[in-house]
């Protein structure tokens, strides 16, 4: 047992020289004054550098705060081109105007529809009931479908765009369906919030969401939507104007102002609203209509 030990022992004092002799000498003087000096400086370095970038940041992003809440945007007049009977009895949801026909989609529980209009006597040429359980929202035409939302249920309707007739449903993944439109690429929803979502017309998949801010605040109750020339309108729902939204940043470029064209027996009716956009990309016009609105407005901006 004493050999052993004595084995062990000596194992390992040979190797505490090994690692005596294997060790490096200790720098001392200048050498290692220097190297701490260029430890602190590149250390004072990068933090110099991480500050400044930090601080340039901070600085850009409250420079594009502050100029989004002090960008006033515009407020345009209107004046009215033409003025178009249009039925009294329509909850107006949804109006799109292709290939010089208009159409219309109405709301309610048990009077929802979807119609065709001639527009300049507001008789419905062709109309076709929704399911009495179902709500009827906004619409839009995407190639030759068109495209209804309903508001709870959960579920958008596909037509065949000649026939009205019913072809297939698809998911909606908001709580409630408002308005709808496209950019040519892509549906655009709103569900009453301040964000917007655009889906893939193949899978209605969303496929990114837009909030919209109007001086840097959130614009809620987004109603009835139509795209013109790169921007999107927007009626905002118990609002007498149309905002005007970029579809890049979100934010309000300008309102639309309507106030004057509600109709005097209808202003103290909560639900005869503003709502209601069509553009004719062919002739450069624009309707504007509400609910239970006895007539549907063509309007031009007033330059003045």
């Amino acid at each position: 047992m004493d050999g052993a030990c004595s084995f062990f022992n000596n194992v390992a004092d040979r190797s505490q020289v090994n690692q005596s002799k294997n060790k490096p000498p200790l720098d001392t003087g200048k050498h290692t004054a220097t190297t701490r000096a260029n430890e602190t400086y590149l250390l004072r370095r990068r933090l110099l550098i991480l500050g400044g970038t930090f601080f340039v940041m901070s600085a850009l992003g409250i420079a594009t705060w502050v100029l989004a809440r002090d960008t006033t945007p515009s407020v345009q007049r209107v004046e009215v081109v033409k003025a178009y009977p249009h039925d009294r009895l329509a909850f107006c949801q949804g109006l799109v105007f292709v290939d010089g026909q208009l159409y219309e989609g109405t709301g309610n529980y048990g009077k929802s529809t979807l119609r065709k209009v001639e527009l300049e006597t507001g008789k419905v040429l062709q109309q076709v009931p929704l399911d009495k359980k179902l709500f009827g929202e906004g619409i839009t035409i995407w190639e030759d479908r068109i495209l209804q939302l309903t508001w709870k249920a959960g579920i958008g309707i596909i037509y065949e765009k000649d026939s009205l007739k019913e072809v297939d449903r698809f998911p909606l993944r908001v709580r409630e369906g408002w308005g709808l439109t496209h950019d040519g690429q892509h549906l655009i929803l709103s569900s009453g919030s301040a964000v917007l979502q655009f889906l893939d017309p193949d899978t209605f998949r969303v496929v990114r969401r837009l909030t919209v801010r109007n001086r840097g605040a959130r614009v809620k109750h987004l109603n009835e939507l139509e795209y013109v020339n790169g921007e999107i309108l927007a009626n905002v729902w118990k609002r007498d104007y149309i905002a005007r939204i970029s579809p890049k940043t979100g934010n309000v470029n300008g309102w639309i102002d309507l106030r004057q064209l509600k109709p005097a027996e209808l202003r103290r009716d909560p639900n005869a609203v503003l709502n209601g956009i069509a553009y004719d990309a062919e002739n450069d016009r624009l309707f504007v209509t509400g609910k239970y609105w006895p007539q549907l407005f063509e309007i031009q901006f007033n330059e003045k």
